[in-house]
């Protein structure tokens, strides 16, 4: 038995007790949530697809953690420009474990608790005092000296600066034996 449920943008092909890494969704570690974007189901008498969803199918799940995905790195560069630029990006990740596969419209052994459907803004706290305080990390001084600037050839005016330029270096005189 299997299903095709849709979240995140992607498609996943589902079976149950299957351990899946989804796209992050506002949920949290522990609890229950119903995918009600079911494409298709093959129940082992035949595989059943929606025009575009199956009436009366939903496949539930269990978050068992929120985590990050691996270090892509992103490299630029563009030769003979001295243009280099290098990014790291993590995603976010929401790993589940698939628990049922209902059709015919049946409903899950227990209620689940939260919908993957749900905005942002409706997972979050009402209020403001709801709302967990987030530390801001403290920003450490750098400690590292402050440059001097030489005041050597500060005396030079533009012209006299042309000047030293365009002129040739003058070689010593060589030595007659």
């Amino acid at each position: 038995m299997y299903a095709v449920i849709k979240t995140g943008g992607k498609q996943y092909r589902v079976t149950p007790n299957e351990v899946l890494k989804l796209e992050r969704l506002p949920v949290e570690t522990g609890r229950r949530l119903a995918f009600n974007e079911v494409l298709a189901v093959d129940t082992g008498a035949g595989l059943e697809v929606g025009a575009p969803l199956v009436a009366g199918a939903m496949v539930t799940a269990t978050v068992l953690e929120q985590t990050h995905a691996p270090t892509v790195l992103v490299f630029k560069k563009k030769r003979r420009h001295n243009y280099r630029r290098k990014n790291g990006h993590r995603q976010d990740l929401t790993v589940v474990r698939i628990g049922e596969i209902l059709t015919d419209g049946r409903q899950p052994s227990a209620e689940p608790e939260a919908a993957p459907a749900e905005s942002q803004a409706a997972a979050e706290p009402a209020t403001a005092a709801d709302r967990p305080v987030k530390a801001k990390p403290k920003k450490v001084p750098a400690t590292a000296p402050a440059k001097k600037k030489s005041t050597a050839g500060a005396a030079k005016s533009k012209t006299e600066a042309k000047a030293a330029k365009k002129a040739p270096a003058k070689r010593p005189a060589k030595k007659k034996e």
